[in-house]
């Protein structure tokens, strides 16, 4: 992304990831051994290890080394390591090894910098995550000050966002909305209409919080369409915060559940009928 976009486009990638790795360790519990890059999934089901933590704590750590050893050294690095180990399998312990001899070369220094076993072998995200400028963020949070302070939405300067920039713009907002807020923006923004799924979610969750009532056909279309967990189980799991919403997810998830994936049920399953 940053080749074809720019880095300003990848630096919202990044906060984006961020955001999901925050309420992934918020979620699990930040001192949860769960959040450890090193799962330990002996005797549990492998579902348990799908979470934000291999995904974006990893980017994070592979950010780190980045940062601190430079790109032109871990490029190097991850050409030779995907060259000599195609389609093969790997523990942690075979790659750390090969790290240390393949990128560290006995640097003390460069390794305490990362600080290699806090990130694989601890819980949380390490203080030493690296952050990436917020340059088009930093003027979607200006645009969100204004709105919140009174600004009619439809002025705001919202031209040439893209879906990332709606989606920091949507998080970032109090929950619950009040409803007259929620009008304002879906009158000027359109959000229960937009097709893109990531958008959508958000909005749907901050519709149900908000008890926003117009979204929620179109919120039923979505579920009855959608099978990633990724948008799922947030979005039941804030339904069921309220006897109304609860009612609504049990409604919707049995004219549903036949559509989503086994391990998606497995999961709903857990949350809709405790």
């Amino acid at each position: 992304m940053e080749a074809m976009m720019g880095a300003d486009y990848a630096d919202m990638l990044w906060e984006l990831g961020y955001q999901d790795l925050s309420e992934t360790v918020e979620s699990i519990g930040k001192d949860n051994r769960d959040t450890w890059l090193k799962l330990d999934l002996k005797g549990r089901s492998a579902e348990d290890g799908l979470t934000d933590i291999a995904y974006e704590k990893g980017a994070h750590f592979l950010r780190r080394v980045e940062e601190e050893a430079g790109r032109q050294k871990i490029d190097s690095f991850l050409y030779q390591y995907f060259n000599s180990h195609a389609f093969k399998t790997m523990s942690t312990e075979q790659f750390l090894a090969y790290f240390n001899n393949e990128l560290l070369h006995g640097d003390t220094a460069l390794a305490a910098k990362i600080r290699v076993k806090d990130w694989v072998y601890g819980p949380g995200i390490p203080d030493n995550c690296p952050r990436v400028p917020q340059a088009r963020f930093g003027k979607v949070d200006a645009e969100r000050e204004k709105f919140l302070k009174g600004g009619a939405a439809a002025s705001l300067q919202t031209t040439g966002w893209t879906s990332h920039e709606w989606l920091h713009f949507l998080r970032k907002l109090p929950k619950p909305m009040e409803l007259a807020q929620m009008q304002q923006l879906d009158g000027a923004f359109h959000f229960t209409e937009t097709g893109n799924s990531e958008v959508a979610n958000q909005w749907f969750i901050m519709s149900v919080a908000a008890g926003y009532k117009p979204a929620y056909a179109k919120m039923e279309a979505f579920l009855s369409q959608v099978g990633r967990r990724k948008f799922l189980t947030p979005l039941y799991t804030e339904m069921m915060k309220s006897t109304e919403g609860a009612a609504m997810a049990s409604s919707i998830y049995g004219k549903y559940r036949g559509n989503y994936h086994p391990l998606a049920q497995e999961t709903l399953d857990k949350i809709i009928r405790k």
